[in-house]
């Protein structure tokens, strides 16, 4: 065995002429092989470190017929890295493979399939199929298990092939075979084949899951990710089914490998959908808890996707972490991304309870050196208040000591969320809009710039001085982000409703109007800017009721993610959708995607949000396109001409024809109609009938809400 480091030597570039000369040296006088070996570890030394040694090709695969296990590592390793680059010369190589196949060693074996698979052309793929099908009854494991993978790779480069040579069949046979490691290795390739958009739906029954989980123990760790992944496919017909296998599966949270948890936690969470015995299931939560936990002892990379999937399941079980808030209090050395991610954790957990611990963690984050972390820690607080009301006492006091330190940042962050915390509770905490005035200078981000002008026309009745405080702020209007542009003729129109009398606050409201109607190109302001003179000029008091009229208060709602999508990405848990917190069909080419399957066992709850994901159906007859092109060979030929159409039966038309036929020629119908010529909206017609505006909903608290949140509790 070599010691480490001793084939540094063989990574240097080499020149092609030299690596030739020296194989076909290395073929006289050379019994054991030493020296096609070393001029062997030369050529793949270049391949790793991205050399182009594909000239060596012929001289290469010469060395096939060595009978060394470990030269045909080698010049096994060149033909994947070539063989596809080499069609025209490949066919020389397919006596070995033949030879190699039958060999006696199973590793040989196994390895000349293995080559193969990897090998996408059409010779190498039609040698492979016959002895693929025999080396998935090899009686070696381990040729069994390599055939295993190498049926996938077949049905990616030949997927009709495959579904003809009934490979997927006999990978069906495999999951049932007596050792653990085929039963994993044929999983994972019907895995592979059941995600592409054109293969074939894997599915499992009772019986099948069952046998899979007897062959967990003894399987490696990937295998185990394999079986424990799988047990998705498989669709519980009754609650005592979901319940049992739950209970057969829960040991694996004591696994050593981050991985094989995670994936045991999907599995779990998946089949708790399936179960009924809420004893049960708060038992699944306890126990999913400590292993969460665990893995936020990993390096800062675990750490972070642990901290990420974590998000998403306390949103769908607060209970499994409900008493863990601690965990998630930042260190010092923690990296910037890690700290992010558990500022958001702990405002998922905070609570009555807690609140009073997480607001006072907060407090310190809020004076820390990192900005983008201290931003986020004083927004934090924010949402606390809105969140937990016995806490917003103190929250807004912590934000007021913040706004002291005068530092830019953290005031405006603090403007940000107190004026959703004035939304939240109305009427309680305005007597601190003196101080947010005198803080305004250091208002110079557009967001917490229109936050403070959103303030100071809302409460323009209470702020004796709210019309000098526009004006200030109306100097720079013309260059001013649109967001504050929006704000500023908002607070100018409220600020007119409440001091109609006010000379002052007449002229402010008239030059802002005249700017947003005169010399600003957005539309959007615009439009708003000519609403708000047409509203004032018709009726006043009537602008007022609109302008002014009662706002509901904001909720924590719009934080939650939407129930159907949070199942949805709870079944890629432990993957690189649960990091982005995106379907993986969203941003992977041809990837399908997951959800839910309807079944007499799923809850109610689960039901009503259950997405359903349609799946690429090709049409069973031939595509017929109209027009002129060549004819196909098999292609039925009309004999009759087409009949043109007359004048008595017009050609049919499409459902959108039929309104322009029913108004005639548009450029007659413009002239000796004059209503339409002085509306240039006249067309749209009824376009917008059926538009209905969003509006804001005030708190109110169903039965069915407190049931989905007594769902989302256990």
């Amino acid at each position: 065995m070599s010691t480490p480091g001793q084939d540094a030597k063989f990574f240097q570039r080499g020149k092609i002429e030299e690596l030739r000369t020296e194989l076909l040296a290395a073929e006289a006088k050379d019994k054991k092989y030493v020296k096609r070996k070393t001029v062997l570890k030369r050529i793949v030394a270049n391949i790793t470190m991205g050399n182009d040694m594909s000239p060596l090709f012929n001289d290469v695969i010469q060395c096939l017929g060595t009978p060394l296990l470990e030269i045909k590592k080698m010049v096994y390793l060149y033909l994947v890295s070539y063989g596809r680059s080499k069609p025209n010369q490949i066919h020389l190589v397919i006596p070995y493979f033949l030879q190699d196949v039958n060999d006696r060693n199973p590793l040989i074996r196994a390895l000349a399939i293995r080559t193969m698979s990897y090998i996408p052309i059409p010779v190498v793929t039609e040698s492979l199929t016959e002895n693929l099908r025999h080396c998935l009854k090899d009686r070696d494991a381990y040729v069994r298990k390599t055939a295993a993978i190498c049926v996938a790779k077949l049905y990616a480069a030949d997927p009709r092939r495959a579904e003809k040579g009934g490979f997927v069949e006999m990978l069906r046979d495999l999951m049932l075979d007596g050792n653990a490691t085929v039963v994993a290795n044929a999983v994972a390739a019907l895995s592979e084949i059941g995600d592409r958009q054109d293969g074939v739906i894997f599915k499992l029954n009772l019986a099948t899951a069952h046998k899979l989980l007897s062959a967990l123990e003894e399987s490696s760790e990937w295998g185990q990710i394999y079986i424990l992944d799988s047990l998705l496919r498989y669709v519980p017909e009754r609650h005592s089914d979901a319940e049992q296998m739950a209970e057969r599966i829960i040991i694996q949270l004591q696994h050593a490998n981050s991985a094989v948890v995670l994936t045991t936690i999907k599995a779990l969470l998946y089949l708790m959908n399936y179960m009924e015995s809420r004893k049960l299931i708060e038992h699944c939560c306890r126990k999913m808890g400590p292993p969460l936990v665990t893995l936020l002892s990993s390096g800062p990379e675990v750490q972070y996707v642990a901290l990420r999937n974590i998000l998403l399941i306390i949103q769908r079980r607060p209970a499994v972490l409900k008493n863990d808030v601690k965990v998630f209090f930042c260190k010092y050395n923690d990296p910037i991304y890690v700290k992010l991610a558990k500022l958001e954790i702990m405002y998922r957990l905070a609570r009555a309870e807690n609140a009073n611990e997480v607001l006072a963690e907060l407090q310190e984050y809020a004076t820390e050196v990192d900005i983008d972390f201290v931003r986020k820690a004083v927004r934090s607080i924010g949402r606390l208040a809105i969140k937990v009301e016995p806490a917003a006492d103190k929250s807004i006091e912590a934000l007021l000591n913040l706004l002291e330190n005068k530092v830019s940042y953290v005031a405006q962050e603090a403007v940000i969320v107190i004026k959703d915390v004035f939304r939240r509770y109305p009427g309680k905490y305005e007597g601190v809009i003196p101080t947010l005035c005198n803080h305004l200078d250091l208002m110079d981000e557009p967001e917490s710039k229109a936050a403070m002008i959103w303030i100071l026309g809302q409460y323009a009745n209470r702020i004796d001085n709210a019309d000098e405080l526009i004006d200030v702020l109306l100097d720079s209007f013309l260059t001013e982000a649109v967001e504050v542009q929006l704000a500023l003729l908002t607070a100018a129109v409220k600020l007119f409703i409440y001091k109609t009398g006010s000379e002052s606050a007449k002229e402010i409201v008239h030059k802002v109007l005249k700017w947003a109607t005169e010399d600003v190109d957005n539309p959007d302001l615009r439009d708003r800017g000519f609403m708000y003179w047409r509203m004032l000029a018709i009726n006043p008091t009537f602008a007022g009721e609109i302008v002014l009229a009662e706002k509901p208060p904001i909720t924590t709602d719009s934080d939650r993610m939407d129930r159907g999508a949070l199942d949805q990405l709870l079944l890629h848990t432990g993957t690189i959708s649960s990091i982005y917190h995106k379907n993986p069909e969203t941003f992977i080419r041809n990837a399908v995607g997951k959800a839910l399957v309807d079944s007499p066992a799923l809850n109610a709850n689960s039901r009503a949000v259950l997405v359903m994901l349609p799946r690429l159906q090709l049409p069973d007859a031939p595509i017929v396109v109209p027009g002129p092109g060549p004819q196909e060979p098999n292609a039925r030929q009309d004999p009759a001409p087409p009949v043109p159409p007359s004048k008595s039966s017009p050609e049919p038309r499409d459902a959108t024809d039929v309104d322009d036929q029913d108004e005639g020629d548009s450029d007659h119908d413009d002239i000796s109609d004059p209503s339409r010529s002085g509306d240039p909206y006249s067309s749209l017609g009824d376009a917008f009938k059926d538009y209905l505006t969003d509006r804001p909903q005030p708190i109110v608290t169903t039965n069915r809400q407190r049931q989905n949140e007594e769902d989302l509790m256990f």
